[in-house]
């Protein structure tokens, strides 16, 4: 796979848009990858910085001979999603074989998803990644790209890539726009103290709603706030998780939606009220706090449980406590 110009600084490909006809994969292949969840906006690192979760979607997909397509979807989504060229994962794998030069004259697909939809926890970007990735494998071994190209790839179809980020390489990784407009990308390693608990609701906000709520311009004190706070995580994260209280502290975004997704709001409030490090997980609803232990991690599920039961809530929140996702998207099959 090569990459456009102006996206990552290689060549543009010949398309199927007229100028050559597009060659196919070879049928009869498999390829089984499996993608991280993320959390976008970490708390003030509001489009630059994103946390990998040990919480995994899986895609399979075969090529086969015949024209059809087949889209099978387990777990999160099922029955709610496309399963025909509408699916975001199947669009993924087209475009990204086309600006190679190939195709799949058919494809089935097999997807076990277990990230939530529409709750800040970065399905879309799991759809992107896996699809890109699994065409990726697809092509010939010479067309093949690596993985700072898929990145810069994947970046282009999300559109911000703080998902895209950890969702490709795990941990917590920083990125920032570079000059040439190309992305640019540093993994932090996290702290091993660190211990997310996600409480995530039943009820869905859209990423477009989410942002759309958003202010043109902030004040320049806000932005110098926030600045110092994001400094202060990098380092808190990775070498003094105590200051992740502090450091979670968000002057851009959080307040601003918390009209539409007032549970969460309160909740966000409530947590670090009792000290914890509390953050709206992406654009919304989940709401993510960063234990520093295992004991803290308790406290935190413990905080949650009995804030539900004081607003009567009980039905609203799942709590879970998934690792930090350290590694980020893998190939874990792939027969020719």
């Amino acid at each position: 796979m090569t990459i456009d110009e102006g996206t990552s600084g290689g060549p543009t490909p010949a398309l199927a848009t007229g100028e050559r006809a597009l060659t196919p994969v070879a049928a009869g292949q498999r390829v089984r990858v499996s993608v991280p969840a993320t959390v976008g906006n970490v708390g003030p690192g509001f489009d630059c910085i994103g946390l990998a979760l040990d919480l995994r979607d899986e895609l399979t997909v075969d090529t086969t001979p015949g024209p059809a397509l087949t889209v099978d979807v387990v777990g999160e989504g099922a029955g709610q999603v496309p399963t025909d060229e509408r699916h975001l994962v199947v669009r993924t794998i087209r475009r990204t074989l086309e600006r190679a030069g190939y195709a799949a004259p058919a494809l089935h697909l097999s997807a076990v998803n277990v990230i939530p939809h529409g709750r800040g926890l970065g399905s879309s970007a799991a759809a992107i990644v896996s699809g890109v990735l699994a065409a990726n494998a697809l092509l010939p071994a010479d067309a093949r790209a690596d993985e700072e190209a898929m990145f810069q790839w994947c970046s282009h179809l999300e559109g911000h890539p703080d998902n895209v980020a950890p969702a490709i390489f795990g941990s917590l990784v920083l990125s920032w726009e570079r000059d040439d407009d190309t992305v640019g990308h540093a993994v932090v390693p996290v702290h091993p103290a660190v211990s997310p608990v996600m409480a995530i609701p039943t009820t869905e906000l859209s990423t477009e709603v989410s942002r759309g709520l958003l202010p043109p311009s902030v004040a320049h004190t806000q932005a110098a706030a926030n600045s110092g706070r994001a400094a202060l995580l990098v380092h808190a994260i990775g070498s003094a998780p105590e200051l992740l209280p502090p450091a979670t502290r968000d002057y851009l975004h959080q307040d601003v939606r918390a009209a539409a997704m007032p549970a969460s709001a309160d909740l966000l409030r409530a947590l670090r009220a009792l000290g914890f490090a509390t953050v709206i997980s992406g654009a919304g609803p989940s709401v993510l706090t960063l234990a520093v232990d295992p004991a803290q991690r308790d406290a935190v599920v413990r905080a949650v449980q009995e804030h539900r039961s004081r607003t009567g809530d009980g039905d609203r929140w799942t709590v879970i406590t998934p690792g930090v996702g350290r590694e980020g998207a893998r190939i874990e099959e792939h027969r020719d």
